[in-house]
């Protein structure tokens, strides 16, 4: 007889607590979607973050310093030297000529006016690493013969551990140099010095300085901490930053790519002056994406790209080798399409820090020019519409008016609560408030879905950007951990009947789910909750009776259930009782004694109470747990 695997319970108490209903017979598909992530450039994710490079200001731009002329996160060495910051310019743009900003594209100019003088520029607080390969790159041009050294040191300069020379000859050209160096030493504040002393004039168009072992430009260590957290789907290269991105400049090498400076406010880069200097280009996305198992997701700058710049981008990623774009894409080293298949047209256009169109009205007709012109280079793209929803306004005279061929509707959301842990008091006022902050996620995706089939069209939701607000400035809390780990599971649950199938966390690198320093990195609390949940990946999702808090997600593959639980009481044990047959092969606690910033989960084993027919088990205040069951009895 064909065994019956739906397993229900009328009301049972253990202990005191009622059993909760796992359906194994009612299961439907879990989108992979639901664990994506933003990969945008702002603050400290791509500098000081997955980027493997070491300089800072590597391509001099901005303003110079008061009185002496030098960029900034640079020193000048000498007395006597005149330094300038300007044209000729090494780094260029290739494309977008309206939308660009001043002292973007500069380089810095040495005068050493007395021969024999040390003359040069320096740049502080550098991690080295003793025995570790570093490549560094030049690009100079000089006025005389110049003997270039560039030194490793201390902080002061008096320890040295590296020197390379370089001999440089008089010319209009600009010279590349490329060379490797091997600290004798480690230092947490070290510096890199590029001196000379001939009587003549200098000028530096780039420099570099990453490690030898990096994933194209990337940081290994950082790459390895987003394949623990799972990502199934990344957007990028922005949110805001899309704005701001030059797509074609990525065809450059990397060293002449010209800075691009934020738009109106220097928040999305507040750590590197307000530029980005595009260390990461469509090609080492795609191969970021295909290293941890995500599918890519991009955003084009509908302000400033044309519909034919959006379409060629399109090209590029999904045309033929024998296409215009694609040829150039087979060229780099890809032959084969890379099929992105998921596009946003724009980001936050509705908002006024975006440029471009800010009402529903101009925003449909502006986008629905990129839209066809994007789907006459790939007819099986997945396109994002954008703005400030949920909103009856948009959703009628945008969503709407372009459903024939845009079929998701971008949401974002950023859940805001208390951040106050002074005392006990004022520590559990505000966890409470962070963990229980998710549920706004449920009334803005709710009433996304009424706005959205208020207009008859068949639309799918896309909740692409969600966080606490500016978690990304935060040190690691359980809090925040408990508030992820609730937001999973609702977006889980409720993934299906929303028709939310995609939903991306803002964001994980540096800035959430993966704190980074220049030696190492490791997950957040955040990232450790993500790491716990991917076990659902690729799991038919379990109806689950009496979940109205969401502490429960069970999901099916074949004979195995995983199940997650979540406690999130501030001070209260909770007991899970579910009435089942299989045997616990997993079962994983992640605790903590404290819940405020500057905590993490530890890991331990899972104690469980299996009978032939029930598990159950008991989560301490503040934790998460997995179980997985061999249900193959």
């Amino acid at each position: 007889m064909k065994r019956i695997l739906s397993l229900l319970l009328a009301i049972v108490c253990c202990h005191g607590i009622q059993a909760q209903t796992i359906d194994l017979g009612r299961t439907e598909p879990l989108s992979p979607y639901v664990f994506g992530h933003n990969l945008e450039h702002t603050r400290g994710a791509i500098s000081g973050g997955l980027s493997a490079q070491m300089l800072l200001n590597r391509k001099f731009a901005g303003k110079p310093s008061r009185n002496g002329g030098v960029a900034a996160d640079w020193e000048g060495i000498g007395d006597k030297v005149f330094f300038t910051l300007g044209a000729p310019a090494y780094t260029k743009h290739i494309c977008l000529p309206n939308m660009r900003r001043r002292n973007e594209l500069n380089s810095q100019t040495v005068q050493n006016l007395v021969d024999g003088q040390t003359a040069g520029i320096l740049q502080k607080g550098l991690y080295l690493s003793e025995g570790c390969e570093y490549i560094l790159r030049t690009v100079t041009r000089t006025s005389a013969p110049v003997t270039l050294t560039v030194s490793l040191t201390d902080r002061s300069g008096e320890k040295v551990y590296a020197v390379h020379t370089l001999r440089l000859a008089p010319s209009e050209d600009w010279a590349e140099n490329e060379f490797r160096m091997t600290p004798a030493g480690s230092d947490d504040e070290a510096s890199v010095r590029y001196t000379f002393t001939q009587r003549a004039e200098l000028t530096i168009g780039a420099l570099s300085m990453m490690p030898s072992e990096n994933f194209h430009g990337m940081r290994p260590d950082v790459v390895a901490c987003l394949k623990e957290i799972g990502p199934r789907l990344i957007r990028w290269p922005g949110g805001n930053f899309a704005g701001e991105y030059r797509w074609k400049d990525g065809l450059l090498p990397v060293d002449m790519r010209g800075p691009q400076q934020s738009a109106s406010e220097i928040h999305t880069h507040p750590f590197t002056h307000g530029y980005d200097y595009h260390e990461i280009d469509t090609d080492s996305f795609i191969a970021l994406c295909r290293e941890v198992g995500a599918e890519p997701m991009l955003t084009v700058n509908m302000a400033w790209n044309s519909p034919e710049e959006s379409a060629e981008w399109v090209e590029y990623c999904n045309g033929p080798a024998d296409s215009e774009y694609g040829r150039i894409r087979a060229s780099r080293g890809h032959e084969e399409p890379y099929g992105v298949r998921f596009w946003c047209i724009g980001n936050e256009m509705g908002y006024g820090h975006m440029e471009g169109p800010n009402g529903a009205e101009g925003y449909a007709t502006l986008a629905r020019k990129h839209v066809d012109a994007m789907l006459e280079k790939d007819p099986q793209l997945d396109l994002f519409s954008s703005g400030p929803y949920p909103n009856d306004t948009w959703a009628g005279k945008s969503a709407a008016v372009l459903a024939d061929k845009v079929k998701y509707v971008s949401l974002h959301h950023y859940a805001d609560a208390g951040k106050h842990f002074t005392d006990p008091e004022s520590t559990k006022a505000s966890y409470v408030a962070i963990t229980e902050s998710f549920t706004s996620f449920v009334e803005r995706a709710e009433r996304m879905r009424r706005s959205l089939d208020a207009t008859g069209e068949k639309l799918h939701i896309s909740f692409d950007e969600w966080n606490q607000w500016y978690s990304w400035f935060r040190p690691s809390s359980v809090a925040e951990g408990i508030f992820v780990a609730r937001s999973l599971h609702f977006f889980m649950t409720r993934s299906n009947d929303l028709d939310m199938p995609i939903v991306c966390y803002f964001q994980p690198v540096a800035e959430g789910a993966i704190i980074i320093t220049p030696k190492g990195c490791r997950l957040s609390a955040n990232g450790q909750v993500y790491a716990l949940m991917k076990a659902h990946q690729d799991g038919r999702l379990c109806k689950i009776g009496d979940n109205d808090d969401y502490s429960t997600v069970a999901t099916r593959k074949d004979k195995e259930l995983t199940i997650t639980l979540i406690n999130h009481s501030y001070d209260q044990p909770r007991e899970f009782s579910f009435p089942l047959k299989g045997k616990v092969r997993e079962a994983v606690l992640y605790s903590s004694e404290e819940v405020a910033p500057h905590s993490f989960f530890d890991s331990s084993p899972l104690e469980v109470t299996a009978t032939r027919k029930n598990i159950s088990t008991v989560l301490p205040p503040h934790s998460v747990a997995l179980l997985k069951v061999d249900l193959n009895f």
